[in-house]
């Protein structure tokens, strides 16, 4: 069961909760490595000035629309890690996350996308929501995939070729039905065959 107090989510090892501008530090450290923004700044990492600007539009975000990207802390460390949520795509919600460099290969993108996901449909109660991707960006492509998001389409987005995927609140719900029913079947035969 998922855990939602106002504007958090816990996950089993993530805790998502807003924004503050005392944040600015440790998410300018992970903006300044080259690898973790490959995808979103190809160009260059992000100074500390560019960061703090986009700190202040997330935080702005979450004001216009009572939606938007969290702040990923992970509970062990209790060090901020990235950023997951959703964001306002032309009108349309649409899923974005970034971890840093050590937290990769985790399955923690996979677990923070897919409390948003619920956070988005049964609390904000969206009818679909979108996510982009680079073509190239196979990590982000495999965890749409596994939180069951569909490949709709290729096209240019902007400058850069992109990938698009999609999910409506009745295919997110029926997959969570088919996966705990799974579940149950599991444990079922488990108590027969012990």
């Amino acid at each position: 069961m998922k855990r939602y107090v106002m504007n958090q989510l816990e996950t089993p090892r993530l805790r998502l909760r807003m924004f503050a501008s005392n944040d600015l530090e440790e998410l300018s450290r992970i903006f300044s490595d080259p690898e973790v923004v490959k995808h979103l700044h190809p160009d260059h990492p992000l100074t500390r000035a560019e960061t703090e600007a986009v700190l202040k539009s997330y935080i702005r975000h979450w004001r216009q629309n009572n939606y938007g990207r969290w702040a990923v802390v992970h509970k062990r460390t209790g060090k901020l890690i990235g950023y997951g949520g959703l964001r306002n795509a032309e009108g349309t919600p649409e899923l974005v996350y970034l971890l840093a460099r050590p937290y990769w290969g985790y399955g923690l993108a996979t677990e923070m996308a897919e409390h948003c996901l619920w956070y988005g449909f049964e609390r904000q109660r969206f009818k679909r929501i979108i996510a982009i991707a680079r073509t190239d960006n196979l990590a982000s492509r495999r965890v749409l995939g596994k939180i069951g998001m569909r490949h709709e389409r290729n096209e240019i987005y902007f400058d850069f070729d992109a990938a698009f995927y999609g999910i409506s609140r009745e295919t997110f719900r029926l997959q969570r039905l088919s996966h705990l029913n799974v579940r149950l079947d599991s444990a079922q035969s488990q108590r027969l065959v012990v």
